[in-house]
């Protein structure tokens, strides 16, 4: 062989080497993308199957922290601690009938729409109630619960005879921030409305301890306290002499982020499995079983 045909197949030889090096890495760029790509899609495809409920957990007879799962009780995101409650059996049932895993993750309430807006979580099931001003910020399921607005005071106070809303002028009120209880008190004449309150178990203290002499709730609230605490009395008020309410003032629903269509159809076709009748039974079970009741 020549020394030019020398030159040219060691010039080929080099070619072969480097052609060789670039597939070389090409294949391995490819196989890291399969594999990150595939990654990628079993961690969709797991939090695909993940439903994230917001909840207090610390609004009896909806949700409350306990330290065992007795009673069905579903432990709390990163935390040692459990939830349970009327909410917390109703997201059981939800995300059964998705095929969802359930994680109840601690918000605190004005909390629970910004964690739905950014993802953190995917739903709220709260005791909260459909409202305009809520609706501007996220989609709402169809109810979940329809609860009436009452008042609650001790027994020995001065209004726990009160037949309307009428007769609770001069009465110190206050009930939690953001709900519509709280703005329901521009409904009484006369009463001494005072700064709405973080929680529901800081208006029963304030209630019992004299700070207050009456709150606005819902109903099942209200039957929740006063199972604990046979002091405290629901004030119930007949047609005409109670509050002016509206759906919005009654009806709870579950609150997802704006525009997530799926979830919500998700959720509405879970609740059309629980009748009336159960939910009802699911409440009263929870008011049973909350903590202060046993």
């Amino acid at each position: 062989m020549t020394a030019v045909a020398l030159k040219r197949n060691g010039k080929a030889g080099q070619k072969m080497k480097k052609m060789k090096r670039i597939v070389s890495i090409v294949l391995s760029v490819m196989m890291a993308a399969g594999v990150l790509s595939a990654g990628t899609a079993c961690s969709k495809s797991s939090d695909e199957k993940v439903l994230k409920v917001g909840m207090e957990c610390a609004y009896a007879p909806y949700n409350w922290t306990q330290d065992d799962d007795s009673n069905g009780a579903v432990k709390i995101n990163d935390s040692d601690k459990y939830a349970n409650g009327f909410d917390v059996q109703m997201a059981k049932k939800i995300a059964e009938d998705m095929g969802y895993e359930l994680q109840i993750v601690k918000t605190e309430w004005d909390g629970l729409v910004p964690a739905v807006q950014s993802g953190k979580i995917n739903a709220v099931i709260a005791g909260m109630s459909i409202t305009a001003d809520r609706a501007v910020s996220v989609d709402f399921s169809d109810p979940y619960f329809v609860a009436d607005v009452v008042v609650l005071t001790m027994g020995d106070s001065a209004y726990a005879s009160a037949a309307s809303i009428n007769e609770l002028a001069g009465a110190k009120m206050t009930s939690q921030i953001n709900t519509v209880w709280y703005t329901l008190l521009d409904q009484i004449s006369g009463a001494e409305v005072q700064t709405a309150l973080d929680t529901v178990p800081s208006l029963i203290v304030a209630l019992t301890s004299g700070k207050i002499d009456a709150c606005t709730v819902d109903v099942p609230t209200a039957m929740a306290a006063v199972y604990s605490n046979s002091d405290i009395k629901m004030l119930e008020f007949a047609a005409g002499s109670g509050f002016d309410v509206s759906n919005e003032d009654t009806d709870l629903g579950i609150a997802v982020k704006k525009g997530n269509a799926d979830l919500l159809a998700g959720i509405n076709k879970g609740l059309t499995a629980i009748s009336v009748a159960d939910r009802a039974t699911i409440m009263e079970e929870a008011i049973a079983n909350q903590p202060l009741a046993n």
